[in-house]
């Protein structure tokens, strides 16, 4: 099946042949030859000139155009197409004044301050879109929407590129625990379409994981999230990035990376994560409590049996290696807890 990219090489290369055929004839005279010449050389030029300029004016502007559009959250394309409508208002009404000036600036400037009004009240409401709902906020009066009172907070939360990926994010916002606005950096949504791009299986699997998970989140009217354009110059490492944002703008970082989570703790900014979270809402059992678990395999050492909670937290139970496969009830000897998740340690009970 060709490609929409494809035909629309072939329509620029017939479309420029045509007009550089056109173009030659006109310019026989000035070049002393034969029209037939002159017309088959200007229309191999269009052809050349068709087959790589096509795609740079038609398909791939609109691409970028969805593309952009698509990663861009609600409430900035909201403020984008206001500060366009205003900006397009304002050139409007300097655009008759401007008209009765004499000259040819009667003719290009109204034209001029159009493109240009349009273009600033593009530009800035996008860019200060959090600053202006604040505003709007504040002189209003506005009751806090639905979604607001799900989160409940005005802070604002980074999301990493490990948590997209991981995705458990969606469920915990989707519950109004975060207290707060999620907030995706360009620069975490690049590494993430780098990742969907990626040669390995493996790599693009998770990229495309965790730009389904983000889009999750941004078709949840329950959940505010944006995207921003905050950068820094000179700095290639995304979690450096991620980090020096979090102190500029005062936010914590949401992650599941350990080393992310090391680097931003040590720079004294805040970190939630979504492992030492996921622990802390496991299945809490005391020593001496009894409970009954299926075991499944065998232990590292002699005589074990291990099973698993329905949280995954790991069982070790003492004396099982015999009751493969069977459920039995275990009295718990002890709990080891660490970053990396909870493991039980359990004797099997004697009731």
């Amino acid at each position: 099946m060709l490609s929409s990219e494809f035909i629309f090489r072939i329509i620029g290369m017939l479309i420029f042949a045509l007009v550089g055929a056109r173009l030659g004839v006109d310019a026989a005279v000035s070049f002393a030859l034969p029209d037939t010449a002159t017309a088959f050389i200007f229309s191999l030029v269009g052809i050349l000139f068709g087959l790589i300029i096509t795609p740079w004016i038609t398909i791939r502007p609109i691409r970028f155009a969805r593309k952009t559009i698509n990663e861009m959250s609600i409430d900035v394309l909201f403020m984008a197409l206001a500060g366009l409508l205003l900006g397009l208002v304002i050139g409007l009404l300097m655009a008759y004044p401007l008209s009765l000036l004499e000259g040819p600036g009667g003719h290009l400037l109204p034209t001029a301050f159009i493109v240009a009004a349009a273009y600033l009240g593009l530009t800035i409401f996008s860019i200060r879109s959090r600053e202006i709902w604040t505003f709007l906020r504040d002189q209003w009066g506005a009751k806090a929407s639905r979604r607001s009172l799900a989160m409940g907070g005005d802070r604002d939360l980074l999301l990493d590129t490990s948590v997209l990926i991981d995705g458990r994010v969606v469920e915990i916002a989707e519950t109004g625990f975060l207290g707060g606005a999620l907030v995706v950096p360009r620069f975490v949504l690049s590494e993430l379409h780098q990742v969907a791009d990626s040669s390995d299986p493996l790599r693009r699997a998770r990229g495309r994981r965790g730009l389904a998970k983000l889009n999750e989140l941004q078709r949840n009217e329950d959940v505010p999230l944006r995207i921003v354009d905050d950068d820094f110059e000179g700095v290639s490492e995304v979690d450096d990035k991620l980090v020096m944002l979090a102190i500029q703008m005062e936010s914590p970082i949401i992650t599941n990376d350990y080393n992310l989570n090391r680097v931003a703790e040590a720079q004294n900014v805040i970190v939630l994560n979504i492992n030492v979270l996921a622990n802390a809402v496991r299945s809490v059992y005391i020593p001496g409590e009894t409970f009954p678990i299926h075991i499944i395999q065998e232990g590292k050492d002699a005589d074990q049996g291990v099973g698993y909670l329905e949280d995954g937290t790991m069982v070790v139970i003492a004396g099982g290696k015999n009751h493969m496969d069977r459920t039995v009830n275990v009295t718990v000897t002890r709990l080891i807890n660490k970053p990396t998740g909870r493991m039980i340690f359990a004797d099997l009970s004697s009731s």
